[in-house]
């Protein structure tokens, strides 16, 4: 079985094929015969795993198995307690009631590359980084939870599936992994 943790650039796609004008994973030299387990929007980065394994591609994609993703959200404005709390709680987000999660502020990354092009900047308006850990993967999941807790995100970052981090990993390069499935957490 072929296992590798990538870590997809910004403007990127999570497919093999080039649409719309953004990059693919074709570009990337992976081998023949893998496909990507999940999916991280263009305007997303980091962590993406892509394998061989049919069955392990069910796991990870299923609602059920609840397997822990882990992101950095660069916010708008300076994130509050109350805005954590509820992010923890769970949050209405297009009509879903979101599952519970682990929220919490953080020191802005040290070592973090950076993104082509940068997060926008506005000289009057703060930007504070959240961690979050969800075992869910609703569609712009992280993005929308952010907003309706009035910090919209502006830079988007997974930088850990179950047990596997990046761990300076940089943006384009990948790495064939020796894995357990309850190294993914499912």
């Amino acid at each position: 079985m072929a296992l590798i943790l990538f870590n997809k650039p910004f403007g990127v796609l999570s497919q093999f094929t080039p649409e719309g004008g953004h990059r693919a994973l074709n570009e990337f030299g992976f081998p023949k015969g893998v496909y990507a387990a999940g999916r991280l929007d263009h305007d997303s980065e980091g962590a993406l795993l892509l394998t061989d394994n049919g069955k392990l591609i069910q796991k990870l994609l299923s609602p059920k198995n609840g397997h822990p993703r882990t992101y950095l959200a660069q916010v708008e404005g300076q994130v509050t307690e109350e805005a954590l709390q509820k992010l923890r709680s769970g949050v209405i987000i297009q009509g879903y009631h979101t599952k519970k999660c682990e929220a919490k502020c953080v020191p802005a990354p040290e070592n973090l590359w950076e993104r082509i092009p940068p997060v926008r900047f506005r000289k009057n308006i703060p930007t504070s980084w959240i961690q979050l850990t969800l075992t869910e993967g609703k569609n712009r999941q992280v993005r929308h939870m952010t907003a309706s807790v009035g910090f919209p995100t502006l830079r988007l970052i997974r930088i850990q599936i179950g047990r596997l981090k990046l761990d300076g990993l940089q943006p384009g390069k990948w790495k064939k992994l020796e894995m357990k499935d309850e190294d993914l957490g499912v």
